[in-house]
């Protein structure tokens, strides 16, 4: 019956979408009334395929990031440009996007639960574990998963693995790409960090700028560029890479930043 139709991980698409709908609502005031989510080039995922493609991005809070692209996403689908202005849009979301998440994350209570029902592939991270560092292999049936994924819909990964700025790419997602060949959009977002807690369900300071700039897809060779190369261009794609710390000193960086936080521009209507 076409009430009970899955989706490849087995997930019934009638509870998906009103899943969706109602974290949807729950959710569009932290981006839109507390908060406000400044986006740009949204009218880049109207041109793009219904399937493989692989959104790259920066990471801040656990869930706060995700639940503004599924906004975004959802409200670029329905004619919006750059804004989640009217949430009608969330009534009829897109059904096919997922995100890469730790599994330990996604399982750590009712509400991981219920956001990995909406769309996780969760995996099992290869170099930390309940806190502490580890060294295991990677499960194959992870990359699996997220083929599985890609050749659904869309599929959002935070490659740095953690939402420790200017950390490492992990080889991985080069290992995805090159194994899979998606169209690969970048995405830098800022604002969520000081938001939000770390898991991103608490708003932790109001009036915050949040932003969010999507790039046009990646050029690619799939075939010549090697796992070194691919993760460079991730790296300065979603601006994390560690020359953009050579000119300025991390301390003084941190100090700079502070200080730019004081003057970011606050906003009491919409």
């Amino acid at each position: 019956m076409a009430l009970f139709k899955r989706n490849p991980f087995g997930h019934i698409l009638f509870v998906k979408r009103w899943l969706i709908r109602i974290f949807g609502i729950v959710s569009h005031g932290r981006y839109r009334r507390f908060n406000k989510l400044q986006i740009e080039g949204s009218e880049i995922l109207r041109d793009i395929p219904e399937q493989n493609v692989l959104f790259v991005s920066n990471h801040q809070t656990y869930f706060a990031d995700v639940a503004a692209m599924f906004h975004v996403f959802n409200a670029s689908l329905k004619n919006r440009v750059d804004t989640i202005k009217n949430i009608g849009y969330i009534w009829d979301p897109k059904l096919n996007i997922y995100f890469v998440a730790a599994a330990e994350t996604m399982k750590s209570g009712i509400l991981p639960k219920i956001f990995a029902y909406i769309g996780s592939v969760s995996i099992q991270r290869t170099w930390r574990s309940s806190g502490k560092n580890v060294n295991r292999q990677v499960k194959m049936s992870d990359i699996s998963n997220i083929g599985k994924a890609l050749d659904d819909g869309w599929v959002i990964t935070f490659p740095q693995g953690t939402t420790k700025p200017f950390n490492p790419i992990r080889r991985g997602t080069a290992h995805i790409i090159k194994t899979y060949k998606p169209v690969v959009i970048p995405i830098v977002i800022d604002g969520f960090r000081r938001s939000f807690d770390k898991k991103g369900l608490l708003i932790k300071k109001r009036g915050v700028l949040q932003s969010m700039v999507i790039k046009p897809p990646l050029e690619i060779d799939y075939e010549n560029d090697d796992i070194a190369k691919i993760v460079s261009q991730l790296e300065m794609a979603i601006e994390q890479h560690p020359d953009m710390l050579k000119v300025t000193p991390v301390a003084q960086y941190a100090k700079e930043e502070a200080a730019l936080n004081k003057k970011r521009k606050f906003w009491s209507t919409y």
